[in-house]
Protein backbone atom coordinates (compact mmCIF):
# COMPACT_ATOMS: atom_id res chain seq x y z
CA UNK A 1 0.00 0.00 0.00
CA UNK A 2 2.82 2.46 0.86
CA UNK A 3 4.33 1.79 -2.53
CA UNK A 4 1.15 2.81 -4.34
CA UNK A 5 0.69 5.87 -2.14
CA UNK A 6 4.27 6.88 -2.93
CA UNK A 7 3.70 6.55 -6.68
CA UNK A 8 0.38 8.43 -6.50
CA UNK A 9 1.95 11.31 -4.55
CA UNK A 10 4.90 11.43 -6.95
CA UNK A 11 2.48 11.60 -9.86
CA UNK A 12 0.65 14.57 -8.35
CA UNK A 13 3.97 16.19 -7.48
CA UNK A 14 5.17 15.81 -11.04
CA UNK A 15 2.03 17.39 -12.44
CA UNK A 16 2.86 20.52 -10.46
CA UNK A 17 6.52 20.25 -11.47
CA UNK A 18 5.66 20.01 -15.15
CA UNK A 19 3.47 23.09 -14.98
CA UNK A 20 6.05 24.99 -12.92
CA UNK A 21 8.92 24.16 -15.27
CA UNK A 22 7.20 24.12 -18.66
CA UNK A 23 3.67 25.47 -18.30
CA UNK A 24 4.76 29.07 -18.59
CA UNK A 25 6.01 28.31 -22.10
CA UNK A 26 2.45 27.44 -23.10
CA UNK A 27 0.43 29.72 -20.87
CA UNK A 28 1.93 32.81 -22.46
CA UNK A 29 -0.87 32.32 -24.99
CA UNK A 30 -3.27 33.57 -22.29
CA UNK A 31 -3.73 37.35 -22.46
CA UNK A 32 -3.12 38.07 -18.76
CA UNK A 33 -0.17 35.68 -18.58
CA UNK A 34 1.56 37.06 -21.67
CA UNK A 35 1.81 40.47 -20.00
CA UNK A 36 3.81 39.12 -17.06
CA UNK A 37 7.51 39.77 -17.01
CA UNK A 38 10.13 37.22 -16.13
CA UNK A 39 9.86 37.96 -12.39
CA UNK A 40 6.10 37.36 -12.47
CA UNK A 41 6.56 34.07 -14.30
CA UNK A 42 9.24 33.01 -11.82
CA UNK A 43 6.96 33.80 -8.88
CA UNK A 44 4.10 31.78 -10.39
CA UNK A 45 6.48 28.89 -11.07
CA UNK A 46 7.75 29.04 -7.47
CA UNK A 47 4.16 28.96 -6.27
CA UNK A 48 3.54 25.82 -8.31
CA UNK A 49 6.83 24.31 -7.15
CA UNK A 50 5.70 24.73 -3.55
CA UNK A 51 2.85 22.29 -4.24
CA UNK A 52 5.28 19.99 -6.03
CA UNK A 53 7.20 19.68 -2.76
CA UNK A 54 4.03 19.38 -0.67
CA UNK A 55 3.46 16.05 -2.44
CA UNK A 56 7.03 14.98 -3.23
CA UNK A 57 8.46 15.15 0.28
CA UNK A 58 5.72 12.98 1.84
CA UNK A 59 5.97 10.57 -1.10
CA UNK A 60 9.65 9.99 -0.39
CA UNK A 61 9.18 9.80 3.37
CA UNK A 62 6.35 7.27 3.03
CA UNK A 63 8.14 5.21 0.40
CA UNK A 64 11.61 5.14 1.98
CA UNK A 65 12.50 1.76 3.48
CA UNK A 66 14.00 3.26 6.65
CA UNK A 67 10.61 4.85 7.35
CA UNK A 68 8.75 1.57 6.81
CA UNK A 69 8.28 1.97 3.06
CA UNK A 70 9.22 -0.53 0.37
CA UNK A 71 11.90 1.47 -1.52
CA UNK A 72 15.56 2.35 -1.07
CA UNK A 73 16.96 5.69 -2.28
CA UNK A 74 17.96 4.39 -5.70
CA UNK A 75 14.53 2.88 -6.25
CA UNK A 76 12.79 6.09 -5.17
CA UNK A 77 14.89 8.10 -7.62
CA UNK A 78 14.26 5.75 -10.54
CA UNK A 79 10.53 5.73 -9.80
CA UNK A 80 10.54 9.52 -9.67
CA UNK A 81 12.31 9.78 -13.03
CA UNK A 82 9.92 7.36 -14.74
CA UNK A 83 6.90 9.13 -13.25
CA UNK A 84 8.36 12.51 -14.20
CA UNK A 85 8.94 11.56 -17.83
CA UNK A 86 5.56 9.86 -18.10
CA UNK A 87 3.71 12.88 -16.70
CA UNK A 88 5.75 15.25 -18.86
CA UNK A 89 5.08 13.22 -22.01
CA UNK A 90 1.34 13.07 -21.35
CA UNK A 91 1.24 16.81 -20.70
CA UNK A 92 3.35 17.66 -23.78
CA UNK A 93 1.21 15.51 -26.07
CA UNK A 94 -2.30 15.96 -24.62
CA UNK A 95 -2.29 19.21 -22.59
CA UNK A 96 0.30 21.46 -24.23
CA UNK A 97 -0.19 19.73 -27.60
CA UNK A 98 3.27 20.78 -28.75
CA UNK A 99 4.85 17.47 -29.63
CA UNK A 100 3.97 14.09 -30.99
CA UNK A 101 5.11 10.85 -29.45
CA UNK A 102 7.71 9.31 -31.77
CA UNK A 103 9.36 5.93 -31.99
CA UNK A 104 12.47 7.32 -30.31
CA UNK A 105 10.38 8.36 -27.30
CA UNK A 106 8.84 4.91 -27.07
CA UNK A 107 12.30 3.32 -27.34
CA UNK A 108 13.61 5.66 -24.66
CA UNK A 109 10.75 4.70 -22.34
CA UNK A 110 11.49 1.06 -23.01
CA UNK A 111 15.06 1.66 -21.90
CA UNK A 112 13.74 3.36 -18.76
CA UNK A 113 11.66 0.28 -18.02
CA UNK A 114 14.83 -1.76 -18.44
CA UNK A 115 16.57 0.61 -15.98
CA UNK A 116 13.75 0.10 -13.47
CA UNK A 117 14.14 -3.67 -13.86
CA UNK A 118 17.90 -3.47 -13.27
CA UNK A 119 17.56 -1.17 -10.24
CA UNK A 120 14.83 -3.30 -8.62
CA UNK A 121 16.40 -6.69 -9.38
CA UNK A 122 17.96 -8.44 -6.43
CA UNK A 123 21.37 -9.63 -7.60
Amino acid sequence: MKGLVTIALLTISNLFMTFAWYGHLQFKKLAWFSKLGLIGVILISWGLAFFEYVFQVPANRIGFEENGGPYNLFQLKVIQEVVSLTVFTLCAVYVFKTDKLGWNHVLGFGLLVAAVYVIFRKW
